[in-house]
């Protein structure tokens, strides 16, 4: 099958010094049906041509169904640079895109940092009381709330000095040659986009799929999650021998799987 999807397009985010130009992959559906378009949201440094992004890209080519992928500032094929980005600025380019494409429902699914930017989507929809309509949310290894939950509290003297004096703290990544930098500016915006506060409403079902060996979100986090979704329909899928990326074959059929019971 050919790939029939549009070439890449730039959207920008912004005005003045805080415009960026944001990078876009999307793929029309074959018919004008009311099928969900699927809307991937990628984590921290990741961009839309991983693999769980391309197959998801795939599956709805299958399908007929409309998808949507796009790279966060600082991301893949994005402009702007990676230390201005935070939740707020990833989140405000999160919804430019919807709008720009504007489909009539969406099936949001969130790979770790793009769970927490999917939840935020949610309730900035609603606040707004217009635009598209979230039908059902995939979250895959969710990390809602992690520099609060899961990067503050295992700060390192060192790192935290870092912080005070650069404005800034590296760690070696797993996935790249190049470390992982995380900014005072992202702590303390996550600090105003946190979720996991009191009862979360989506409205809509979810599939939470979470591997039990993730060194990165422990597998208590998505746990943590439940307890904060008690009343949507939440399915919960532990996969034991799972790692954060859950890019296996056969964690690619749990996520496709997800996300078609949801379409269905």
């Amino acid at each position: 099958m050919t790939q029939a999807h549009e070439a890449l397009e730039y959207i920008v985010v912004g005005s003045g010094e805080a415009a960026r130009e944001i990078a876009i992959l999307s793929r029309a559906a074959q018919n004008l049906d009311h099928r969900p378009a699927l809307v991937w949201l990628g984590g921290y440094r990741s961009d839309m041509t991983g693999t769980k992004a391309v197959e998801l890209d795939r599956f709805a080519q299958q399908e007929g169904l409309s998808c949507i992928r796009f790279d966060y500032s600082g991301h893949g094929a994005s402009k702007g640079e990676f230390t201005k980005g935070t939740i707020s600025r990833w989140l405000e380019e999160s919804l430019a895109v919807l709008d720009d494409k504007a489909p009539e429902s969406a099936i949001l699914i969130g790979s770790s940092m793009g769970g927490w930017i999917a939840l935020r989507l949610i309730e900035e929809l609603r606040k707004r009381g217009k635009g598209s309509k979230v039908a059902g949310l995939v979250l895959i290894a969710p990390a809602p709330d992690f520099t609060a939950e899961l990067i503050e509290p295992n700060l390192t003297e060192a790192e935290k000095a870092s912080l005070t004096e650069r404005g800034y703290f590296e760690e070696p990544s797993e996935y790249s040659l190049e470390p992982n930098i995380f900014t005072r500016d992202l702590m303390e915006d996550g600090r105003d986009n946190l979720v996991l506060k009191g009862v979360i409403d989506t409205g809509c079902p979810v599939h939470i799929l979470q591997g039990m060996r993730d060194e990165d979100v422990p597998y208590q986090h998505a746990l943590r999650l439940m307890e904060h979704l008690p009343a949507d329909d939440v399915v919960l899928s532990l996969i034991r021998d799972g790692d954060h990326r859950l890019s296996r074959p056969q964690d690619i059929e749990r996520m496709l799987a997800a996300v078609k019971s949801l379409v269905a």
